[in-house]
């Protein structure tokens, strides 16, 4: 069971960067592209969209909303780029830190806050 989880975890960490090299490949379609953009950019993020501390759904992102992602992602690329894609992410060391998307994820918690503020202060 453990070594199931581990090649479990191995593809997902392969299938991620290969999404992240998708993103910039220009071989893939717009639609598959824009959500390999999206999932790679949200799953490398050091910053979650619900943050780790938040009981339960903290940890959904990690469990359920990542790997569901990659999946419908894989789906839209075609198999022969795909299978292209995840060769070159073998020989990858690690996966990249993403900022800008740590960026984006800052300023959707800023507006959620300048809008939940909004909504007070006009309902009080």
């Amino acid at each position: 069971m453990l070594r199931l989880l581990k090649d479990w975890a191995a593809g997902l960490r392969r299938d991620l960067l290969a999404l992240w090299l998708a993103a910039r490949d220009p071989a893939v379609p717009l639609l598959p592209n824009l959500t390999a953009l999206v999932t790679a950019g949200y799953a490398l993020s050091p910053i979650d969209l619900i943050p780790d501390f938040v009981p339960v759904l903290g940890y959904v992102d990690d469990l359920l909303i990542v790997p569901l992602g990659i999946a419908l992602t894989i789906r839209l690329i075609p198999g022969d780029v795909m299978a292209r894609l995840r060769s070159e992410a073998k020989g990858m060391p690690a996966p990249p830190s993403s900022k800008i998307a740590a960026a984006i994820f800052v300023l959707i918690w800023a507006a959620i806050a300048l809008w939940l503020s909004w909504l007070l202060l006009a309902y009080d």
